[in-house]
């Protein structure tokens, strides 16, 4: 087997390859304060690509940007029973505001409690709806649509680059409508947004569906997910779009005069994704020679890697790329040349584990004779060898745009095949569901690929439905979701023996 650019494969460790990719990807390390992270410039720009992709959608669907503050006076929190009770175990509380010098060292200033601790901020339901409730005074105030680009706290255990910190990035749509069908139809439009978002930006494909009611945005009266399979099996739940009622607004006192002149509560959604998406596509995407980065998401579509020798003839070999980075730039493409004083090996393998599309290797001959060079980091190997291509200079400008599509398309197409082939059907019995996942004594060290099962479910609520939770948890399984797009039911539910309402998938998630 030939070497790989890292030094663990995704067959030996799961998890201490998707370390590996982060680290050696340059995408983020640990910081001094616990369960948080640093991100990097290479991750920093693509969490840029996809702010800058999700936003033109926000806003294409009428939404408008704006902020709220990163404390939340805990009375705003307690309004909302169940949503305190959510959130209640997460949440970092300030409670004083002032420090003061005693024998040299930094102690709290006792004399400087707050008359109301604050919560840093785990989301800004109740916060925004305070602000709605000042806001919205008749219905020709709604529907109120806005979004957030913020920061998040949530006090994790047991934290993972990217997938779960205790500080996070994310956006949060938080909107009020007149009615339920209003409101719901806001719901699933943005659950689509973020369909469509993951699979033509990030090619990952997801399946889009409603959460049972044990995992449901707390406060919530439907929750629907995108859920992505990760190339160990696992399901990645990707993003988010809650329907929340008039919990929030009568908590709140979130109301409007209608046409009638009779005031009534507002019925109000959020929704969001955050930083996860970062290790969604590298867990979709990467291989054992680190990242691949979608081209549309990519900082740098296309990386030109000079082949220097600290002669003279290195400033001819100079001009050409930059004359082709000029050439490139001009059709759109995202392009760096990497200069720096580095031995060019060393510079390429740099950039394949960070996973730039394509990576361009300019020596003196290929300035000579006018040619490009360069490797797909898609299709980085051919059999045991590493795959280069070579084309004229004019040829490789004129059909850059489809070589980028082309990789697009590939890992879509990869990623779409993985999901597909992975989702077991046929499974009658829970004996039999069980046997199929098995038992992992320690998950965070991976184990036999398993992808999800989907079997007949018949809705249950309430002690069934938090049983068969106990059940499943056992196994270290979850519902993930009841998929949209359902075919015909018939026959009884998996669980309960009733009838079948509609098919659940179950597996294994980060």
């Amino acid at each position: 087997m030939s070497k790989r650019a890292l030094s663990i494969s995704r067959e030996q460790s799961f998890p201490e390859w998707y370390q590996a990719a982060v680290r050696d990807g340059d995408m983020a390390e640990t910081s001094p304060v616990r369960g948080c992270m640093i991100i990097k410039p290479w991750g920093w720009g693509v969490w840029e690509r996809i702010q800058a992709e999700l936003d033109a959608r926000i806003k294409d669907t009428g939404h408008e940007n704006c902020y709220f503050p990163l404390f939340i006076p805990m009375s705003f929190i307690a309004k909302e029973a169940e949503h305190v009770e959510g959130f209640a175990k997460e949440m970092a509380v300030v409670t004083h505001h002032r420090l003061k010098n005693e024998g040299g060292k930094l102690v709290v200033d006792p004399q400087a409690k707050l008359e109301e601790p604050l919560i840093v901020r785990p989301t800004s339901e109740t916060i925004i709806g305070d602000a709605f409730q000042r806001w919205i005074k008749s219905y020709r105030d709604l529907p109120l649509l806005i979004n957030q680009w913020a920061n998040v706290v949530r006090w994790e255990m047991r934290t993972r680059l990217f997938l779960r910190t205790a500080e996070f990035l994310w956006q949060e749509g938080h909107t009020a409508h007149a009615d339920r069908d209003d409101a719901m139809a806001e719901t699933l439009k943005m659950l689509e947004v973020y369909r469509a978002f993951a699979e033509d930006v990030l090619a990952m494909p997801v399946i889009a569906g409603e959460k049972p009611a044990n995992e449901r945005f707390p406060g919530a009266d439907n929750t629907y997910s995108i859920e992505a399979m990760m190339q160990d099996g696992k399901a990645l739940q990707a993003g988010t779009s809650h329907y929340l009622g008039t919990h929030f607004a009568q908590a709140q006192n979130i109301q409007f005069q209608n046409e009638q002149g009779q005031l009534t509560y507002c019925h109000t959604t959020s929704w969001g994704v955050s930083t996860r998406l970062i290790g969604g596509v590298i867990m979709t995407h990467g291989d054992d020679d680190g990242l691949r980065i979608p081209p549309r998401i990519a900082p740098h579509q296309i990386v030109i890697v000079p082949m220097l020798r600290d002669k003279p003839e290195d400033k001819e070999l100079i001009d050409f790329c930059a004359a082709l980075e000029k050439d490139l730039k001009a059709q759109g493409v995202r392009v760096l040349v990497d200069a720096k004083p580095i031995k060019s090996a060393e510079k390429r393998w740099n950039w394949v584990r960070r996973g730039a599309p394509v990576i361009v290797e300019i020596g003196g001959r290929d300035a000579s004779a006018g040619n490009v060079t360069f490797m797909r980091r898609d299709k980085l190997r051919e059999g045991d060898k590493v795959a280069s291509h070579t084309k004229a200079r004019a040829d490789f400008v004129a059909g850059v745009q489809q070589l980028l599509d082309g990789i697009q398309a590939a890992l879509y197409a990869e990623a779409k095949a993985r999901l597909d082939g992975n989702i077991l059907t046929g499974i009658k019995t829970f004996d039999e569901l069980a046997a199929y996942f098995g038992t992992v004594e320690n998950d965070d060290e991976g184990g036999a690929f398993k992808g999800w099962a989907r079997v007949a479910w018949s809705r249950p609520e309430g002690d069934k439905l938090e049983a068969i939770a106990d059940r499943l948890k056992a196994l270290k399984l979850t519902i993930r979701n009841a998929p949209l797009d359902q075919t015909e039911i018939s026959g009884a539910c998996l669980f309960t023996g009733d009838t079948a309402r509609e098919y659940v998938l179950i597996g294994r998630a980060y």
